[in-house]
């Protein structure tokens, strides 16, 4: 049986843990071929390895995001490699500085925007003139926080880029329907990751902006725990193929219903 993504190419940005690394894989056990974009090379080599030794390809390409000229070479090298781009899977970010709006530094400010947003713009605007010659499936990133829930006190910069990648989402969507480039978002509500790692907060700061939240027993109402990588890389394996082909413009929220609350 022929694979969803047979002999397709997808680049995916931060491919180096959580739900990047387990998108990566999942398109790649059905046949895609693999550009693997991450801030740490190192990241991505077990990743490429993974997917080398199941039969398909992978391409590892060491890149800041935020920064257009890097950006524009991981396509040039992945067009180098396979000659053609089908999907693209946006999801490189950062939590960045928890703080009091008061508090927040409007360097620590710029960080987030550039590492959540600004990234999201360059890695669809570098996209486009190679996925215009057969069409093809854009995936961004986006989360609960901004669009749904409000709660997490200190996280501004976090939402205020998260539900900017939303509205950029779908005006993407409407602009590139021509081209048949379809463009939808995600937004996962806790997963099992390693973004902590590129979360810094002060508690003691916080205090004085907390709201009290009297929380139900248990965590996300579906499941009663956070959800997995791999939960999120099946649905992006449904946008990335053409059983999604009349989905465009579209937010996807996959949380257990935690957003509800």
């Amino acid at each position: 049986m022929e694979k969803l993504l047979q002999n397709q190419v997808a680049l995916v940005t931060g491919a180096g843990s959580g739900i990047g690394r387990a998108a990566a894989i999942k398109l790649a056990q059905n046949g895609g071929k693999i550009a693997l974009v991450d801030l740490h090379k190192e990241n991505v080599e077990e990743v490429k390895n993974q997917i080398e030794k199941m039969g398909s390809e992978a391409l590892v390409l060491e890149a800041n995001v935020s920064h257009p000229d890097e950006v524009e070479n991981c396509y040039k090298r992945t067009i180098d490699q396979w000659g053609r781009l089908d999907v693209v899977f946006a999801n490189a970010g950062i939590n960045g500085e928890v703080r009091p709006i008061e508090d927040l530094e409007p360097s620590e400010w710029d960080l987030t925007i550039s590492n959540n947003l600004t990234s999201t713009f360059l890695t669809v605007k570098y996209a486009i003139p190679h996925l215009k010659t057969n069409g093809g499936s854009i995936i961004i990133t986006s989360s609960i926080n901004g669009n749904r829930i409000y709660k997490n006190i200190g996280m501004s910069a976090y939402s205020t880029s998260k539900i900017g990648q939303m509205g950029f989402g779908k005006m993407a969507a409407l602009e590139l329907a021509k081209y048949r480039i379809r463009v939808n978002i995600i937004c996962p509500g806790a997963i099992e990751t390693n973004i902590g790692q590129n979360t810094w907060q002060e508690q003691e700061e916080l205090k004085k902006v907390q709201i009290p939240i009297e929380y139900p027993e248990g965590n996300q109402p579906l499941e009663h725990k956070s959800g997995k990588p791999e939960q999120v890389a099946d649905l992006i394996l449904f946008l990335a193929s053409s059983q999604s082909n009349h989905i465009t413009g579209t937010e996807i929220f996959i949380d257990g219903a935690e957003s509800l609350l």
